[in-house]
């Protein structure tokens, strides 16, 4: 599997972990200059949720925040910001980050809420 089709799949296994965790898939990879929204979705009315889907194949997890530098941040929340105006949303907006492990051996996702703040 190439790194973006690691990427892809990840992306796919955590909308459907979303999916049966109760969630409602309003986007995927919504794009806004160079920020990319991996999904968007919501489960409480009132909150959006921005999800940041990082895959690996080494079972190396570390600190979730690690795997997104603050550069990024700041290109999510941008992102963030245009999806809300574009729609007309009045929302409290949460981020969250799902790490999904897939190797030859195992298949395992992590979902950290509230992975990190906007500032």
């Amino acid at each position: 599997m190439t790194h973006n089709e690691l990427g892809e799949w990840g992306e796919e296994y955590a909308t459907l972990y979303l999916i049966k965790q109760g969630y409602t898939i309003l986007e995927r990879n919504w794009f806004y200059n160079k920020a990319e929204l991996d999904i968007v979705c919501q489960k409480e009315k009132g909150t959006l949720v921005v999800v940041e889907v990082k895959t690996r194949n080494s079972d190396f997890f570390g600190d979730p925040q690690s795997f997104v530098s603050q550069g990024k941040i700041k290109n999510i929340v941008k992102a963030t910001n245009e999806y809300v105006i574009s729609k007309d949303l009045d929302v409290e907006v949460r981020f969250d980050i799902i790490a999904v492990l897939k190797n030859t051996t195992q298949e395992e996702i992590k979902h950290f809420e509230d992975a990190f703040y906007h500032f």
